[in-house]
């Protein structure tokens, strides 16, 4: 099996070594990409547009009998290890990449994938070819993230309060290259040598849409259904996703819930809540029981589910914003 584990995905990513081929997949796209781009780093070094060394192939002409084993067996004319890159890899082409290991080559081929399910073609024979590496690519979640922020502001000679941390890791994440973009931001914003504290983390973090979403669940689950209207309105208008509204709402439930259990106190939530949001907050917290909060758990799971069956973002949007009707009207009463 050549599944690899999180402790040694770094290892691996930064010297493929043996390994024939790299299936990189999840639902994290940007972590995906940002992975690719290093592989072909770390094997073409400074020659990343050496057009003998890179093949780039697309997700039809992989398909193509021959095609892709056809690359792997390549040399390249200035000598060194090639690199074959299938972006949109997909189950058809599972057979593709079975051929190309039977075929000698010294390629490296770079896969990169979506959500690919334990029952996908691609994925099984990866993790079952010893020559392969199939790492996963999830977004990262609460004190995981915030590492990983801190992380990336110590490379930009920046430093970080970890309240800040804890504040951007519960808006951030979605996508890598979207967070290393706002983690770039605030390096700009503090300065070399700075330092990012709640006060600039709220100056310079996430993007409008995201103040908009925060005030909008907040306002549901205060039971103020005109605000919270109004707030997602704004949130869509700035490019919210109906699927991420739902998310975090799932999310803002699911941390309420944690606090309610513990007896009402927020203070044991990992990350903490953000001082400005923390007497609204509060306040919901007394209207919420665990039982109640739970069953809006399973309604917001099951709203995402339905946002997967339509065709149009229209429709979504509806969902989206009977979900947070309901929940203020469940405050509400």
């Amino acid at each position: 099996m050549a599944k690899v584990d999180a402790r040694r995905a770094a290892g691996v990513l930064a010297d493929p070594g043996p390994f024939r081929a790299v299936l990189l997949y999840g639902d994290d796209a940007g972590l995906v990409r940002e992975r690719a781009e290093g592989l072909v780093r770390a094997v073409l070094g400074g020659r990343m547009d050496d057009p003998f060394r890179l093949a780039e192939l697309n997700r039809e002409e992989a398909a193509r009998p021959g095609a892709l084993a056809g690359e792997a067996a390549a040399l390249a004319m200035t000598g060194g290890r090639r690199v074959v890159r299938l972006r949109e890899a997909t189950d058809v082409h599972a057979g593709p990449l079975k051929d190309s290991l039977a075929t000698p080559g010294e390629a490296l081929i770079v896969l990169e994938g979506g959500e690919l399910g334990p029952r996908s073609k691609l994925r099984a024979m990866a993790e079952a070819a010893p020559e392969v590496a199939a790492i996963a690519c999830y977004r990262e979640r609460g004190e995981e993230l915030a590492a990983t922020l801190g992380r990336m502001l110590q490379e930009q000679g920046v430093q970080a309060d970890p309240p800040a941390l804890s504040w951007l890791a519960g808006r951030l994440g979605e996508d890598r290259m979207q967070t290393r973009r706002e983690v770039e931001k605030l390096a700009l914003y503090v300065g070399a040598g700075g330092r990012v504290d709640e006060e600039a983390a709220l100056a310079c973090g996430p993007d409008g849409a995201t103040m908009d979403l925060d005030e909008a669940l907040m306002a549901a689950t205060l039971g103020d259904a005109p605000r919270a209207d109004r707030a997602l309105t704004a949130a869509f208008a700035e490019g919210a996703s109906p699927v991420a509204v739902l998310r975090a709402a799932l999310r803002h439930v699911q941390r309420l819930h944690e606090a309610a259990v513990a007896g009402g106190d927020a203070s044991v939530l990992r990350p903490p809540v953000f001082f400005r949001q923390k007497p609204a907050f509060d306040r919901a917290l007394r209207l919420w029981s665990p039982a109640a909060l739970e069953a809006v758990g399973i309604a917001l799971l099951e709203a995402e589910k339905r946002t997967k069956t339509t065709a149009f973002r229209d429709a979504d949007v509806t969902i989206a914003r009977a979900a947070l009707a309901a929940i203020a009207r469940q405050a509400k009463r």
